[in-house]
């Protein structure tokens, strides 16, 4: 089993903005030093909660500034840009790192980006996202003559191409055929995971899901591998979760009742989020209050926070409930308050604790680049 780290990144808007991209910058920095082997960075353009619009971008920065550790899109929401930007972008990013990206991809997650981008039907985005991988594979691999007329978009390449100059040709990745491609996980016996099966794609599977949810996601991906021929195995899946080692149980029950605490900020944002992108949400009429009491339930639910023991424990029940997975993406919070907790926690993680999840899992790896 490896370790990753996966950010949003989440920070309350009050916060300066190039404080905390610095702070998230420095994570990625201890992780690659620690031998993580991904970090995940996410893009939002209309929320300074959530304030990094490109992770390519993001990404870009810390390429010289660490060794191994590979970097993920989580995600690039595709129906919001052309597919041959999208193309462009990650092929020159896959040769700027050394090969070194994972191209995460779906149909956007912010509601507010919906509204900005004129995307707010759901199903028209799924199509679009589909639409868009499609070309953007055909881009990376194939030669002009080029033309796509598709429902979502159209591109021509035919008339305007000097080879020997290398006028009309577009770059490709250094990974060949293209970049691993990978895909987010929510809903319970998710379509997206079979059709990630389908096609290939490595699944990820959110760090805010409920585990008996995510126990539904291999089977419905390898039922997906099967229908396209694929040889499925555990070692491809990616599955997030926030882990907090704290000096002991009572610091870690403190926390997770503070309606105020990092993670009373992180599921506030996100509840209040999904009811308002779900239409059940008055803007205009938050109980913050409630919402806050709704936060601290959530977070008892689903973050793992305790004593080295108790936080193992907690891992290898979750393991036990989930099935075994490939790669335990770590959630990157915010770590304004209880920075030398949160320091310690990826180093025991990476030098104690995830070692011996490893030899609970017992799960051989395909390959280091699986």
């Amino acid at each position: 089993m490896k370790l990753g780290v996966f950010m949003m990144p989440l920070h309350m808007p009050g916060r300066d903005l190039g404080t905390v991209l610095k702070e998230d910058q420095d994570l990625v920095v201890q992780c690659d030093a620690l031998g993580y082997a991904e970090a995940w960075m996410g893009e939002h353009y209309t929320s300074t909660g959530e304030p990094v619009t490109s992770p390519l971008l993001f990404n870009a920065s810390l390429i010289a500034k660490t060794c191994a550790i590979r970097f993920g899109t989580g995600v690039i929401s595709l129906p919001q840009q052309h597919p041959l930007v999208v193309a462009g972008h990650a092929a020159l990013f896959d040769h700027l790192s050394g090969g070194r990206m994972i191209l995460g991809v779906g149909a956007g997650g912010l509601s507010s980006d919906w509204e900005a981008f004129g995307n707010l039907d759901g199903e028209g985005r799924a199509r679009a996202m589909v639409e868009s991988i499609k070309l953007i594979q055909r881009l990376w691999t194939e030669d002009p003559p080029l033309r796509h007329d598709g429902e979502f978009w159209q591109m021509a390449l035919e008339e305007r191409i000097l080879p020997e100059l290398g006028i009309g040709r577009l770059i490709r990745p250094l990974q060949q055929p293209h970049p691993p491609i990978a895909v987010s996980i929510r809903s319970a016996n998710s379509k997206t995971a079979y059709f990630a099966g389908k096609f290939g794609w490595i699944p990820i599977s959110g760090n805010f899901i409920e585990a008996g949810d995510i126990a539904t996601h291999w089977p419905t991906y390898a039922e997906g591998a099967e229908a396209g021929g694929h040889t499925a195995h555990p070692s491809v899946w990616r599955v997030g979760r926030s882990v907090l080692i704290t000096d002991s149980d009572d610091q870690a029950a403190e926390i997770l009742d503070d309606p105020d605490s990092v993670f009373g900020d992180y599921y506030t944002y996100l509840n209040t989020h999904r009811k308002m992108a779900m239409g059940t949400l008055d803007t205009g009429r938050i109980d913050w209050a409630a919402e806050r009491a709704e936060a601290v339930e959530t977070a008892k639910r689903l973050v793992i926070a305790g004593t080295r023991n108790t936080v193992l424990d907690r891992l290898v029940s979750f393991v036990d409930t989930v099935g075994p997975f490939g790669t335990l993406l770590l959630t990157g919070h915010d770590q304004a308050d209880h920075a030398e907790l949160w320091e310690r926690t990826f180093r025991l993680m990476a030098e104690d604790i995830g070692p011996a999840l490893e030899r609970h899992m017992g799960l051989e790896q395909e390959s280091p680049a699986a």
